[in-house]
Parts: C-alpha cells; sequence; structure tokens
C-alpha cells in the first residue's frame, strides 16, 4: 500500500467521524457556507431578502448531494442516499421555475442525479440528468462554439460570456451521450473545450477567467479578471477547473491535446506552489493582503490525482506529490475537526475582491474529500 494511499485512509477516518454527525445535522438542508454559530446555512429556503442566485438555483447547490453520495458508496448507510436526495428532490424545482438555471446545470445535477443513476440505477435520477444535460446543450452558440455563461452579469444580459468553470460542466453533456447513444451531447462538449483551449490558456499555463465573445459572431471582445485580482492575472480556483476540466474531457474522449492542455496548466500550478501548499486567492495577486483559497486548493489537487491516472508511472509521482503537500496542508492547518463548525475545510474565499475571505464553502468539502478517497483507491466516477 502505498504511503498516499496510507494517509488517505487516516484523514478519511476524521472524516467518517465527522460526517456521522454534520450529515444528521444537516439531512434537510442544501447547505453552502456555516453562519457565525458554525452551523451551515439553507440555499433551498424561500427568503425574500435572498435573490434566486441565493437560493435554490445557487451553483453549488449539488455539492452536499455529492458529499452524501461518496459517503453512501463508501460505507453502504442507507441513511446517506437518503439525505442525498432530499438535494435532488428539491432541485427539480428549478426546472419548472426555469429562469434561474444556468451553465452551472452541471455542478448541481452531476453530484446528485447522475451519482444517484450510477450508484443504484434510479431512472427517475436519470432521466432528471438527462433533463439537465439538454437544457445545458441549449446554452450552446453554434458562431462562437462555446457554452453561454450565466444569464446576467450586474443586471446586464451576457449572452457572449464563457467562463473557465464550465469546464467541469461539460462533463455532464458526456454523459448524456454515452446514456443516450446521441453524439450531439459529446460534440457540443469537445467544441466547447476546444474554443476553451484556444481562448482561455494563455502561453505560460495561467488561465483566464471569463472571456466575451461576439455572439453573433463569435468573435472574441476582451476577457476579464472575474473572481480573480484582476485582468491579466491567475485566479487559482479558475486553474483548478482547467486542470480538472481538461483532464475530464481527456478521460471522456481520448484526445491527447486535452490532457497535454491539462498539464499545461498543471505545470504552472506547480511552478507557482508555495513551500508551505497553502493556495492564494489569485497566484499573481500582491503579497498583502495575503488572501487563502483553500476550495482552490482542494480543486487543483483533485485535477493533479485525475492527471496522474493517464501518465506513465515515473510521470505520475510528480503530480501526486504536489497534490498530497496542498491536502496535507488543508488536513493539518486548514481543517476543522471540532464540532465547532460543520464545515471541514476552512479559509476559502469566493472572489479576491468579495468579502467574506477566509471563510467555508460546501464545495470545498467536497473536493477536499473527493481527493482523499481517489487516493484511497475508492472513489468512483462523478465527471
Amino acid at each position: 500500500m502505498s504511503e498516499y494511499k496510507i494517509w488517505a485512509e487516516e484523514v478519511l477516518k476524521k472524516v467518517r467521524k465527522k460526517m456521522e454527525w454534520v450529515s444528521e445535522k444537516n439531512r434537510d438542508k442544501i447547505p453552502y457556507t456555516t453562519l457565525e454559530t458554525g452551523s451551515y446555512d439553507d440555499r433551498s429556503e424561500e427568503r425574500p431578502d435572498w435573490g434566486a442566485d441565493d437560493g435554490l438555483y445557487w451553483w453549488t447547490n449539488g455539492f452536499w448531494g455529492g458529499i452524501m453520495w461518496m459517503l453512501y458508496q463508501d460505507s453502504g448507510q442507507e441513511q446517506y442516499a437518503q439525505i442525498a436526495r432530499v438535494s435532488e428532490e428539491k432541485l427539480k424545482k428549478c426546472f419548472q421555475d426555469f429562469y434561474g438555471l444556468h451553465h452551472d446545470i452541471g455542478f448541481m445535477f452531476l453530484p446528485t442525479a447522475v451519482a444517484d443513476y450510477k450508484l443504484t440505477g434510479n431512472e427517475d435520477s436519470k432521466r432528471l440528468a438527462m433533463f439537465g444535460a439538454n437544457l445545458l446543450a441549449g446554452r450552446f452558440n453554434p458562431v462562437g462554439r462555446f457554452i453561454r455563461a450565466w444569464n446576467q452579469s450586474n443586471g446586464e444580459e451576457v449572452p457572449g460570456w464563457a467562463i473557465i468553470d464550465c469546464m467541469m460542466n461539460i462533463s455532464l453533456l458526456y454523459w448524456a451521450s454515452r446514456e443516450s447513444g446521441d453524439p450531439r451531447f459529446s460534440h457540443i462538449a469537445q467544441m466547447h473545450a476546444d474554443t476553451a483551449m484556444k481562448n482561455f490558456i494563455r502561453p505560460d499555463g495561467s488561465v483566464r477567467h471569463i472571456v466575451e465573445f461576439d455572439p453573433e459572431t463569435g468573435e472574441i471582445v476582451k476577457s476579464y479578471g472575474g473572481q480573480g485580482y484582476g485582468e491579466g492575472s491567475s485566479w487559482t480556483r479558475g486553474q483548478g477547473w482547467a486542470v480538472y476540466g481538461f483532464a475530464n474531457s481527456y478521460k471522456n474522449t481520448g484526445k491527447r491535446e486535452y490532457l497535454d492542455a491539462a498539464k499545461k496548466v498543471a505545470h504552472y500550478c506547480m511552478a507557482n506552489l508555495s513551500e508551505s501548499g497553502i493556495i492564494p486567492v489569485d497566484f499573481r495577486q500582491p503579497k498583502e493582503p495575503a488572501w487563502e483559497d483553500s476550495c482552490g486548493a482542494c480543486v487543483i489537487a483533485g485535477g493533479l490525482i485525475e492527471i496522474a491516472g493517464y501518465v506513465p508511472e515515473l510521470e505520475k509521482e510528480m503530480y501526486l506529490r504536489a497534490a498530497v503537500k496542498i491536502l496535507k496542508a488543508i488536513a493539518d492547518t486548514r481543517a476543522d475537526w471540532t464540532r465547532n463548525c460543520d464545515a471541514i475545510v476552512q479559509n476559502c474565499s469566493s472572489a479576491y475582491h468579495s468579502n467574506p475571505h477566509h471563510t467555508t464553502m460546501v464545495y470545498a468539502d467536497y473536493y477536499f474529500i473527493e481527493a482523499l478517497y481517489k487516493l484511497a483507491g475508492t472513489s468512483f466516477c462523478i465527471w
């Protein structure tokens, strides 16, 4: 047994112990972050002061269910499946209301409905996921060969905006092609991946967050710094979406150029990895304030582990070593294993210029736990 696997198993013991009570405490919620009390919020609640983006349509609403499905696959305990299906059942309402849906349909329904179908054969879950895949495919702009990201930004329609995050969402389309036998879904996913590979990855391996295209002609208009420090900077979670997303596209298509793209971005990340293993919000941010993003760290680590599964043995160690360095920094210095906080991973930041900083986000826990299961060799394929 490798030292990485042994280490991962030891940390997973802590995860299992904590999630036993966290899951029961929050079984009827769809959490995103923890409140001042240390308890999770609930994004499925109807609150008059919340907009659509803060409620049931919130893009991270699939990750709690995803954590539950990983625990179910690990333990076989039915209560985790029951809790996971609470999210799935609530998220159905999004299809009925429709207008709040966006390109993050993949993030919402891959860890919930697709995971349910893969693990249990639930046909209702398959139908729900196929519905989501059709809506995601409907956001494709055939002239620009990209999937539209958000519906609006600051109240303005943004039909030409695409973002690097969508490299993860297109896994829903690859899955839909396999399940339906219809290659259209995979064609759309690959055309989007090709556009992202050409227009988002810079020569040095750093990645743009937002690229605006003319929706009528497909020509590039400009790029934006988005959630990073600024235009031309390197938002670390975006780097992670690229590493992991292009590795996923390689896994689903066998196209070598996608693996090469993932490795190019990965090498940039590894070259900028600090001795401590702690990841900043942006690799090009000023030294002060030294904002961190543990969530970006976990996404990058997951992507590095994914790449390690597709490269020769001598090359594999380089990616695994970097991934474990990041994960050990989280487990040893940025994890809460107590009952004081429902979340495990601490010091997350949604964006460089947005408050609050150094908080919790449920998808940081998701990617941390997923990476541990990957290292232990007991994960199942969600993406």
